[in-house]
This record gives C-alpha cells, structure tokens and sequence, in this order.
C-alpha cells in the first residue's frame, strides 16, 4: 500500500525492511492485483520520499524533506495569486479527475485493461500530482516559461509540458479563473529568490 500510494519507490522500501526488491515486486503485483479485481483504489500521498532516511525522519519527527520545502516556497501567495487554503482546496478538487484522466489516458495507450500484476507506470513521474496541478497554475499566470518551471521543480521540460496539458482543461472545467502575474522570471533562481525576499506568510 505504501507503494502503491507513491509514498517511496521499491527501492527505498528494499532499503527500509531490508527485503530484496524481486520478493517486493511480486507482493507488490499480487496485492495490485487483488486491488483491480476488487475495484479498490488508493489515492497519491501529498509527500513522496526519495530515501529511506526521509521517510523514517518524517515519520519519527516530521521532518520535512527538501521537496516538501520547496512546494511549500512555490505555494506562496505572491506566486500562485491566492491564499494557500485556496489553492488547498483547488488541489483537492482537482486532483481525483486528473488521476481518472491519467488512467482513462493509459487506457487508450494500452488498447484495453492492464494486465495482472504490472506496475501500472507507478514511479515514471518525479513530482506528485499536487506539484504538477501547482506548476500548471504557475504557467498559466505566465509566471515563467516551462524550461524554468522545469528548472525550478527539478525535472525535465516535457514533465511540466505534459503536466500542463493534462491539468489544464481541468482547471478549465473547474472555472479557475486566471489571475496574470505582477511579475515574469527568467529563471528558476529567481523565482526561487523572489520567494525568499518576500519571506514566510501564514496566509
């Protein structure tokens, strides 16, 4: 389950209960496939831990990791336009139909169901879907161009180019309504800077 909520990668599940990564693929894909026949789902973790020592100080103290930071840093108001409870609750709204369409999307891509037991792409992406729905609230302020959005949340361009298309129209559905930025960075550093400058907010 830990996996399959994108908390860690099997990788750092290996390294956590020290069991070897072909005994947790296959427990893995048996309990995927009980999942599917059943037509139980999970949802993504708002966090995802890219070693063991992450998620073990999180869970021990709540440490925050350096990803958990940085979304905080690129939530703030004076880059999303609105109060983060606001942007919270469109990242709530929002996120059960991005992950339909994903699934909807990998259907058609595979002609069909997929097949018992496989991984369903889990661990392709880089960023949860709560940064790919803020990257996209990002663009479309025209905050950026992607290649420093892409810079900024630490993937390559075609990530962010693909995460706008698919959040975009839901955005469209959901009638968010666009506020244009005040102002347009060139890079990720200062875009990173500007946050720093304008210091912490509760807001």
């Amino acid at each position: 389950m830990i996996y399959l909520r994108r908390v860690c990668s099997q990788e750092v599940l290996v390294d956590l209960l020290a069991i070897n990564a072909v005994t947790i693929g296959k427990v893995i894909g048996e309990t995927r496939t009980l999942m599917d026949a059943q037509k139980i789902t999970v949802t993504q973790t708002a966090h995802y831990f890219s070693s063991a020592r992450e998620l073990r100080d999180w869970a021990e103290s709540g440490a925050t990791t350096s990803r958990m930071e940085l979304s905080r840093a690129l939530s703030h108001p004076a880059l999303t336009g609105m109060l983060r409870s606001d942007l919270q609750a469109l990242i709530d709204r929002i996120t059960l139909p991005y992950q339909a369409a994903l699934e909807e999307r990998r259907h058609r891509q595979r002609g069909g169901d997929r097949r018992p037991g496989t991984r369903g792409g889990l661990f392709r992406q880089k960023i949860t879907d709560a940064d790919r729905i803020l990257a996209t609230v990002l663009s479309q302020r025209g905050l950026c161009d992607q290649q420093a959005l892409a810079a900024v949340f630490g993937v390559s361009r075609g990530t962010i180019r693909n995460a706008i298309e698919d959040v975009q129209p839901l955005l469209d559905q959901d009638q968010y309504v666009v506020t244009p930025a005040e102002r347009r960075f060139a890079t990720a550093t200062d875009v990173l800077n500007f946050v720093t400058e304008r210091g912490e907010t509760s807001c």
